[in-house]
C-alpha cells in the first residue's frame, strides 16, 4: 500500500487569544495513524474540524500519540482537554505521550484535578472504560523517541530562553517533516532539517519588533527566530516547503476601531516579504489553521 504522509495545521497561533489562530498544534498524519505535536486551546475541535475536512484519522477517538514541544500554557492548556474529550468519545487505550521533563508531574495534576470526573464517568451511570482517560508519559531526552512501522520520530534539542524544549523530526516512507517548536534560529534545525520536505517554523515580524523597547528586543532575540533569522536557517536547510506559523506579529489585536484582520494580512505579507529580501528564494507560506500540507 502507497504511504501518503499529510502535515495538518490545526492551530497556528501564539499565546495572545488571537480570534483567527487557535493555539498551537500540528498533526502528522499517515497511514491512517495521527501524531500530534502540542496541544493549544480548543485541540479537539480542531481536530474534529480537520475531520469533518476528510482527515479520517483525527476523530476524536482516534487521538493516542502526541509530543509536546515545550511546557508553555499556550502549547499545553489543551491538555485536559486531549486527555479527557477522547475519552468521553470511546478511547478505550491511554494517551502516549511524549515530552520535557515536567510532563508527568503536569499530568498528574491533571488527573488529580478532574478526579470527581473520573470517578463519575467510571462509577456513575456512563459506565466509561477505566483507561482511555490515561496518559503513558515519557520524559524524554534529545534522540529518537518514537518509533513505529508508519513513522520514526527524533527530539532535537532547541533554546527557548531556560525552558527544556524540543522541535520533532518526523520521518515516514514518503516525506521528511521538521516541526521547530518555540526556538531562537540554531543550526540544529538548519542541519537535521536539510533537505526536508517541509520545515514548520515558528516566525516573528522583524520590522514590528524594532519598534518594540531595547529590553522586549533582547528578549524575543534571545526565545523567538525574526523572520531575518528564519531565512538564513531556511537557506542552509533549503526544505522543499517552509511553512510559518506561532507567528509574532506585535499587534494588538483588541485595538478599538481597528480592521485587525486587514492588518494581520498585511504583516503576514510583510513577513514573507523579509524572509526574501534577507536572502531565502525557496518556496515559503504562512500557515494558518486548518491548512494541509
Amino acid at each position: 500500500m502507497m504511504c501518503e504522509t499529510k502535515l495538518v495545521l490545526l492551530g497556528t497561533g501564539t499565546p495572545n487569544a488571537e480570534p483567527f489562530a487557535s493555539g498551537p498544534s500540528s498533526a502528522v498524519v499517515v497511514d491512517g495513524h495521527a501524531y500530534l505535536v502540542d496541544f493549544g486551546p480548543g485541540v479537539v475541535r480542531q481536530c474534529a474540524r480537520a475531520y469533518e475536512n476528510g482527515i479520517s484519522a483525527l476523530h476524536p477517538k482516534n487521538l493516542k500519540v502526541a509530543f509536546c514541544t515545550h511546557l508553555h500554557t499556550d502549547h499545553t492548556a489543551g491538555y485536559p482537554d486531549l486527555l479527557f474529550t477522547p475519552w468521553v468519545l470511546e478511547r478505550e487505550t491511554p494517551l502516549k505521550i511524549f515530552g520535557p521533563k515536567g510532563l508527568r508531574a503536569m499530568t498528574d495534576h491533571i488527573e488529580q484535578a478532574y478526579a470527581v470526573d473520573i470517578d463519575f464517568r467510571i462509577h456513575g451511570f456512563e459506565k466509561a472504560n477505566p483507561e482511555g482517560y490515561k496518559a503513558a508519559v515519557t520524559e524524554i531526552v534529545s534522540g529518537v523517541v518514537y518509533e513505529d512501522t508508519s513513522v520514526k520520530v527524533t527530539a532535537l534539542p532547541v533554546c527557548h530562553g531556560t525552558l527544556e524544549s524540543y522541535a520533532y523530526l518526523f520521518e515516514t516512507a514518503d516525506r521528511k517533516i521538521l516541526i521547530s517548536g518555540d526556538t531562537c534560529p540554531l543550526p540544529v534545525i538548519a542541519e537535521n532539517g536539510r533537505g526536508c520536505d517541509i520545515l514548520l517554523h515558528e516566525v516573528e515580524y522583524a520590522g514590528g519588533l524594532s519598534q518594540r523597547t531595547p529590553q522586549w528586543q533582547k528578549y524575543h532575540r534571545a526565545v523567538h527566530t525574526l523572520s531575518t533569522d528564519l531565512a538564513a536557517v531556511a537557506k542552509a536547510a533549503r526544505p522543499k516547503l517552509l511553512v510559518t506559523y506561532h507567528r509574532i506579529y506585535h499587534l494588538d489585536v483588541f485595538r478599538p476601531g481597528q480592521d485587525t484582520r486587514a492588518e494581520v494580512a498585511r504583516r503576514e505579507a510583510l513577513i514573507l516579504q523579509e524572509i526574501r529580501e534577507a536572502g531565502y528564494d525557496g518556496p515559503t507560506v504562512n500557515g494558518h489553521d486548518l491548512d494541509v500540507y
